[in-house]
């Protein structure tokens, strides 16, 4: 296995040079061996436990390796932070996988860089666990997202509020731009330094837009159309990231950073279960505007670059901004439109999804659930009963829309089969098995959790094990960042 580094060719300025600290006892806890075989990892290696161990704790560096904490910038909770960084990951370099494509490859929980502030730059295995868990589901579950590699320990103590067990996770990634890259460069006025991570960014992510009339903006148009796909899908399975920053906002547009991300149980948009988001600001409702204001700061970055004349700039840029709103709609609605089985979405519909989703929310109905029960209710009537307990009139007018879609039955349950998942990565049982993974130093209850979660669609042995709400509809939930 050998490994390249395309972002050390930008220059030190963008990163700190610094290999990972070594730990004490590496022992391999889990090992994503689907998508080590889409990397191309030799079979020899994937079959020592040891070797990985040492690798992906960081004490031993692949052929090839350049071990780097990149440079970055982010407006946290609304604030600006000029300096962030890597402070507790290493980008080791990136991989070919077998389509030639490639992938970073990046160590965290791997020791403190210059970008640490004070932290310690290791990981507890709690919130190893909790991201390999999270980033797996959503990438079954059809969410572009970072994936985790593996999980290895580190046979050494993390104190956070108390002391626990060490753990390195490795992260897979289409790359590791993200806004606050742009950001850091853009503060300091380093027009230099922009146009070397537009490039990059263009060549690594969006090679199309080299020939356009006006790079700058099409790319702005293009991680628009991602950040809409992404937060569409959040929407869709309801997850709720609880920490949307502009340093969390990959341009490759996949789900980044899982630290008190949760899931949605009864429908609210109002829900948070960050315990940093103290004011709400990331709530599930408001993840699409938290992700056009994430844009507009990446667009102010772009402004030196379009045109030396700000005014100029703005008057080129402000132009894609304003079709977010609309672009989005129109996205989200479709989204929505599968979910109930209409393969096209008309705007005299747009009063149906909207009355389903105040019922929700007025009737604190679970949001998975009741989407899997009108996925059954198309062909079963005794699921179409239940529902008209809760939804009333709403369902005879949901019927009467479905009756004038040209597909049969069984094909619009075929699409809501494929919008709509029968289990999701539910909050209680995250955490139940982060703990018992914990207290038995063993992977097992993860690996059975993980089984479930890669079918996410279909009913599988094992399943209804999962799917149960918590008896407390998550009202005293609480996520942490573990850092």
């Amino acid at each position: 296995m050998h490994l390249s580094n395309s972002y050390a060719s930008l220059g030190e300025q963008f990163y700190e040079t610094i290999k990972p600290t070594p730990v004490r006892d590496p022992r391999l806890f889990l090992w994503n061996s689907s998508l080590a075989d889409q990397l191309v990892i030799p079979k020899d290696l994937q079959n020592d436990p040891a070797a990985l161990a040492r690798i992906f704790s960081g004490n031993r560096l692949l052929p090839g390796s350049q071990p780097i904490a990149t440079a970055y910038a982010g407006h946290q909770f609304g604030n600006f932070v000029p300096q962030l960084g890597d402070g507790r990951a290493h980008l080791l370099g990136d991989v070919a996988d077998r389509n030639g494509k490639p992938w970073d490859i990046q160590l965290k929980g791997s020791g403190p860089t210059s970008f640490s502030r004070g932290g310690d730059g290791r990981c507890a295995l709690g919130p190893a666990l909790r991201e390999y868990i999270m980033s797996e589901a959503m990438h079954y579950l059809g969410v572009p997202t970072t994936r985790a590699l593996c999980v290895v320990t580190t046979g050494e103590t993390v104190f956070r509020e108390q002391p626990l067990p060490g753990a390195v996770i490795t992260r897979v990634a289409s790359g590791h731009v993200r806004i606050g890259t742009f950001q850091y460069f853009a503060a300091r006025g380093n027009k230099k330094a922009l146009e070397a991570l537009f490039d990059y960014t263009l060549k690594r992510h969006y090679p199309s837009l080299s020939t356009a009339d006006n790079p700058y903006t099409a790319l702005l148009q293009q991680c628009m159309d991602m950040q809409i796909r992404l937060i569409v899908h959040w929407m869709r399975v309801g997850f709720i990231h609880g920490v949307m920053n502009t340093d969390n906002t990959s341009l490759a547009g996949e789900t980044i950073d899982y630290g008190p991300c949760a899931m949605l149980g009864i429908y609210d948009p109002a829900t948070v279960y960050s315990s940093i988001d103290v004011a709400g600001r990331y709530a599930f409702g408001n993840q699409p505007a938290m992700a056009q204001w994430n844009l507009t700061r990446f667009a102010q970055c772009l402004l030196p670059l379009v045109h030396d004349d700000p005014k100029r700039a703005a008057d080129q840029i402000r132009p894609v901004l304003a079709t977010f709103a609309q672009r989005f709609e129109q996205a989200y609605m479709a989204m929505i439109g599968h979910k109930l089985g209409l393969h096209l979405v008309r705007p005299e519909d747009q009063d149906l999804i909207t009355s389903l989703l105040h019922l929700l929310e007025d009737k604190r109905l679970d949001y998975t659930i009741t989407f899997q029960l009108l996925t059954r209710a198309v062909t079963d009537r005794t699921a179409a009963a239940d529902l008209e307990k809760d939804l009333g009139p709403w369902m005879a007018r949901w019927k009467k829309r479905l009756a004038r879609e040209s597909p049969a039955p069984e094909k619009i349950q075929a699409l809501m089969q494929r919008n709509n998942p029968v289990v999701i990565p539910r909050n209680h049982h995250v955490e139940k098995v982060i703990k018992e993974c914990t207290q038995l130093g063993r992977a097992d209850p993860a690996q059975s959790f993980l089984q479930v979660l890669a079918s996410p669609y279909r009913e599988q042995q094992g399943t209804s094990r999962y799917q149960d709400p918590p008896a407390d509809n998550d009202r005293n939930y609480h996520t942490f960042c573990g850092t």
